[in-house]
């Protein structure tokens, strides 16, 4: 089969077309004929080394949406050919946080791609319990689009800094597989939405998605604003995976009590902390890592429903994975990036 691969980490020029030996089941495993499969910051953080130290030749390749095209012997309750997406985060099923139901903080847990290889291939081996089937109308490439970002933007907003009506809440990086599920999300739970982007262009999509007020962080003093739009208040919850860059901002644009939820740190691991702030505004600092199969299923029909618009900024075959990643890296694409192995 074929597979972009890299046998050594680093930039672009890396990842590689070639053929690979198609996968063979564990008695607990299906193989996924791959339909479809988002690009994630996940798989440019695997290729450049900045993740723990994946197999090599590696696949990356986390968000997966397709058919199933062979069974382990033990596997039950499944068939060949049934349409199906992967719930990215792989867990143990027997430690305390897997017993209580909190699978995405399993003590023996990986993410398709990362430490096993991952769906940028025609075919991908993955566990049986990581199967969600698809509801009747779904296409592969949105399903593949919110199987990853949206349910982390899902876990974010309905778990963990859950929203309320009539509540404001600041996106960052609005064009961002995240950013661009978090408005859709918010607005579902009835909040005003303030949406960052780095363009007019941007802007104009995320208030195509529902985002109330919207500013441009590359012209516009991003704190004063906030302060301007909720009358020196701040905003209630703040959803960011930047990190590093937009840290101490996301602090200042909070109101009394209000809390940041944070899902990556695409600019930088380590940022300052305003503690000042923190202990006399009473904010809360929460973390938020993926989402659950439940999670995966829930989103699934909402968006076959239409209550969550996957957002598709564009599909490329598989060798362009390329040509993907760099738009990824540069922040040129808005919504996912959505690779066609079998096209």
């Amino acid at each position: 089969m074929k597979a972009a691969v890299f046998h050594q980490t680093g930039g672009l020029e890396v990842l590689q077309i070639e053929e690979v030996p198609y996968p063979v089941p564990g008695p607990q495993d299906v193989i996924v004929k791959v339909r479809a499969c988002g690009v994630n910051h996940l798989d440019l953080h695997s290729r450049r080394g900045r993740t723990r130290v994946a197999p090599m030749p590696h696949i990356c390749g986390s968000e997966i949406a397709g058919e199933i095209d062979a069974l382990g012997d033990a596997v039950s309750g499944l068939s060949v050919g049934q349409r199906v997406a992967v719930a990215p985060y792989l867990f143990c099923g027997r430690c305390e946080y897997c017993r209580s139901g909190e699978e995405v903080l399993c003590l023996n847990s990986d993410i398709i791609g990362l430490a096993s290889q991952g769906g940028f291939a025609e075919y991908v081996r993955v566990p049986a319990s990581s199967i969600v089937p698809l509801p009747e109308g779904l296409d592969f490439v949105s399903a593949a689009a919110v199987t990853l970002s949206t349910i982390t933007a899902w876990h974010m907003l309905t778990s963990r800094a859950p929203l309320q009506p009539g509540q404001d809440v600041l996106v960052q990086a609005a064009g961002s597989g995240v950013g661009s599920a978090a408005i859709q999300i918010a607005k579902l739970c009835g909040a005003r939405v303030i949406a960052t982007a780095s363009s007019d262009e941007k802007l104009e999509r995320a208030r195509a998605l529902g985002a109330d007020e919207v500013i441009n962080y590359r012209t516009t003093d991003l704190v004063q604003e906030i302060r301007r739009l909720t009358n020196k208040r701040g905003v209630d919850v703040v959803v960011d995976h930047i990190g590093k860059d937009t840290w101490q901002q996301d602090i200042a644009c909070l109101a009394r009590k209000g809390r940041l939820v944070t899902c990556g740190s695409t600019s930088g691991d380590v940022a300052e902390t305003n503690v000042w702030l923190l202990f006399i505004k009473e904010i809360a600092l929460i973390g938020s890592y993926g989402g659950t199969r439940h999670d995966l299923a829930e989103v699934l029909k909402l968006v076959v429903r239409g209550q969550l618009k996957p957002v598709v900024h564009g599909t490329y075959p598989l060798s362009a994975i390329a040509e993907a990643q760099r738009l990824m890296e540069e922040r040129q694409q808005f919504g996912k990036l959505v690779i066609l192995p079998n096209d």
